[in-house]
């Protein structure tokens, strides 16, 4: 038979309901709620927080990937135009070029 006198530190179920430690229980019951409704109000803020930075950093990654691109397009441009030049000077060493560049790229891929 089980002795209702122990020396247990832990309560049994049902007995010494208005002892301290059901006190500190209560408030510490009351405490883990009061943080959880501040975690829970906080929260809202700090998802906008986040959703703003990643907003203007998808900002600053477009505005520098425009850039980019524009400078693309103006090399593009102008190394276009420079080469047009070039074949229209000379267009027997154009088709040169072309020939033996080919001629490489071929033997590279066959291996």
């Amino acid at each position: 038979m089980i002795n209702e006198t122990s020396n247990s530190p832990f309560p049994a179920s049902g007995s010494n309901a208005g002892s301290p430690a059901s006190g500190l229980a209560s408030e510490a019951a009351a405490a883990a709620q009061g943080y959880a409704s501040a975690a829970a109000s906080a929260a809202p803020v700090a998802v906008h927080r986040m959703a703003q930075a990643a907003h203007e950093a998808v900002d600053r990654l477009e505005q520098a990937l425009g850039t980019g691109s524009e400078r693309m397009m103006d090399w593009q441009q102008e190394y276009g135009e420079m080469a047009r030049d070039r074949v229209r000077e000379s267009p027997l060493a154009a088709l040169g070029i072309a020939f033996g560049v080919g001629l490489v790229v071929s033997r590279l891929f066959m291996r």
